[in-house]
């Protein structure tokens, strides 16, 4: 009696199982038809779309135009800033370029058959199947897709005609530079895009209203990303007028690097120069050998700041800066070699004195008991000179490129 209650309950329970399990193994077997079926209507209305009369050699017309060009909306999402090089006056950017516009050709709305569950958009990986913008980027020098693991980039055909294209590409771009206030200076740094054929009256490139340009926080070593300012530049050549756009990113170098690795070092060589108006007079070796080795070092340390910097036609603020160090030190030197001088013609003038006086000379004043020989009065008056003229010198110099910076 036990083994029939044991297959009864076996059977209920399998039972029980197969009301559960079986609907469903039912429902997901429509459910992952449905996918290859609606790969398969992509697939069928990619064919018809492209495999027809489509060129892709031809421009759309009309679309969202008004006057049958073909305007394409643009914007840019910046994913790095590798390299700003003053030397060369270039940057490198690492950044993905997204374009949209209508082409009626590629409609397919009607070509859907399934209006219960339409396809969203179509997605192609192959840019030369479809018209593309012969976009170009004026300021480029050289440039590289990105193609690891596969190329990056696709394309979205929505059943309205829009085409939306993204790719991802790496550029060094030319930036010209004005480094008349450097290392106090902010420079503005282009992406210029432009059409390279098609005139105004066939294409025009404009911004995406609404953020047109995404930037991430980039931490760059030498600058600070301020902002970006978007604007038109259709440029007009001898063959007619073409649509560009671009973007100007204002980069501030920061300061605190040069301060501690030009002018406090500058500053502190300056000051060292003056330990020779307190030494003696007669330690020509001593004197000599601090103010030869001071101005060797600030002549290297020039040659430093301005090895990574490109050989422009103008004075710039560190040049202002370095050569005025420089003269100071220079100006140290030679008061040296006015003192020695002076020392030597008191010697002269005393032992002439003592020959035809038979004594030395009886000097007056409250300086000249103080200090009676002329080389020391010059050391004095060196000591306090040499300050002043460095403070009033650091004064006009901060002043006049603060305000301009």
């Amino acid at each position: 009696m036990s083994k029939h209650l044991q297959l009864i309950k076996c059977l209920i329970l399998c039972g029980f199982l197969a009301t559960i399990l079986v609907p469903t193994h039912c429902q997901l077997r429509p459910f992952g038809a449905s996918r290859v079926e609606k790969r398969q209507r992509e697939k069928k209305i990619l064919d018809k779309i492209l495999g027809g009369t489509y060129d892709s050699n031809i421009r759309p017309t009309g679309g969202n135009s008004t006057n049958g060009e073909t305007q394409v909306t643009v914007n840019l999402a910046v994913n790095a800033v590798s390299k700003i090089d003053d030397f060369n006056m270039e940057y490198s950017v690492q950044l993905t370029q997204r374009m949209e516009w209508s082409d009626d050709r590629l409609k397919f709305f009607q070509l859907d058959e399934d209006r219960t569950n339409p396809i969203k958009h179509l997605t192609l990986t192959d840019v030369s199947k479809i018209w593309m913008p012969d976009i170009f980027f004026i300021n480029e020098k050289a440039g590289n897709f990105h193609n690891i693991i596969k190329p990056n980039v696709y394309i979205r055909i929505f059943p309205n005609g829009v085409v939306s294209i993204s790719i991802r590409i790496t550029l060094r771009l030319a930036c010209p530079m004005n480094l008349v206030l450097f290392p106090m200076d902010t420079q503005k740094c282009a992406i210029i895009m432009a059409s390279y054929a098609w005139t105004t009256d066939d294409l025009i490139f404009r911004w995406r209203e609404e953020n047109p340009v995404q930037l991430p926080d980039l931490a760059l070593p030498r600058f600070t990303m301020q902002s970006n300012i978007t604007s038109i530049c259709d440029r007009e050549t001898v063959t007619g007028k073409y649509s560009c756009i671009r973007v100007d990113f204002v980069l501030t170098r920061n300061f605190s690097f040069y301060l501690t690795q030009m002018y406090i070092p500058c500053i502190m060589l300056v000051i060292v120069s003056w330990v020779s108006f307190w030494l003696d007079e007669n330690a020509v070796p001593a004197r000599t050998a601090l103010g030869i080795t001071t101005l060797l070092t600030m002549a290297t340390q020039q040659a430093n700041m301005n090895k990574n910097l490109p050989p422009v036609s103008y004075t710039k603020a560190l040049d202002v800066w370095s050569g005025t160090c420089l003269a100071f030190i220079f100006c140290a030197l030679l008061e040296f070699a006015l003192v020695n001088y002076a020392t030597r013609f008191d010697k002269r003038t005393k032992a002439k004195i003592h020959e035809h006086v038979g004594h030395d000379p009886v000097v007056g004043g409250w300086l000249s008991r103080r200090y009676p020989s002329t080389s020391k009065k010059i050391d004095v008056v060196a000591r306090i000179l040499f300050p002043l003229l460095f403070i009033l010198f650091n004064i006009v110099y901060w002043l006049a490129y603060l305000l301009n910076a």
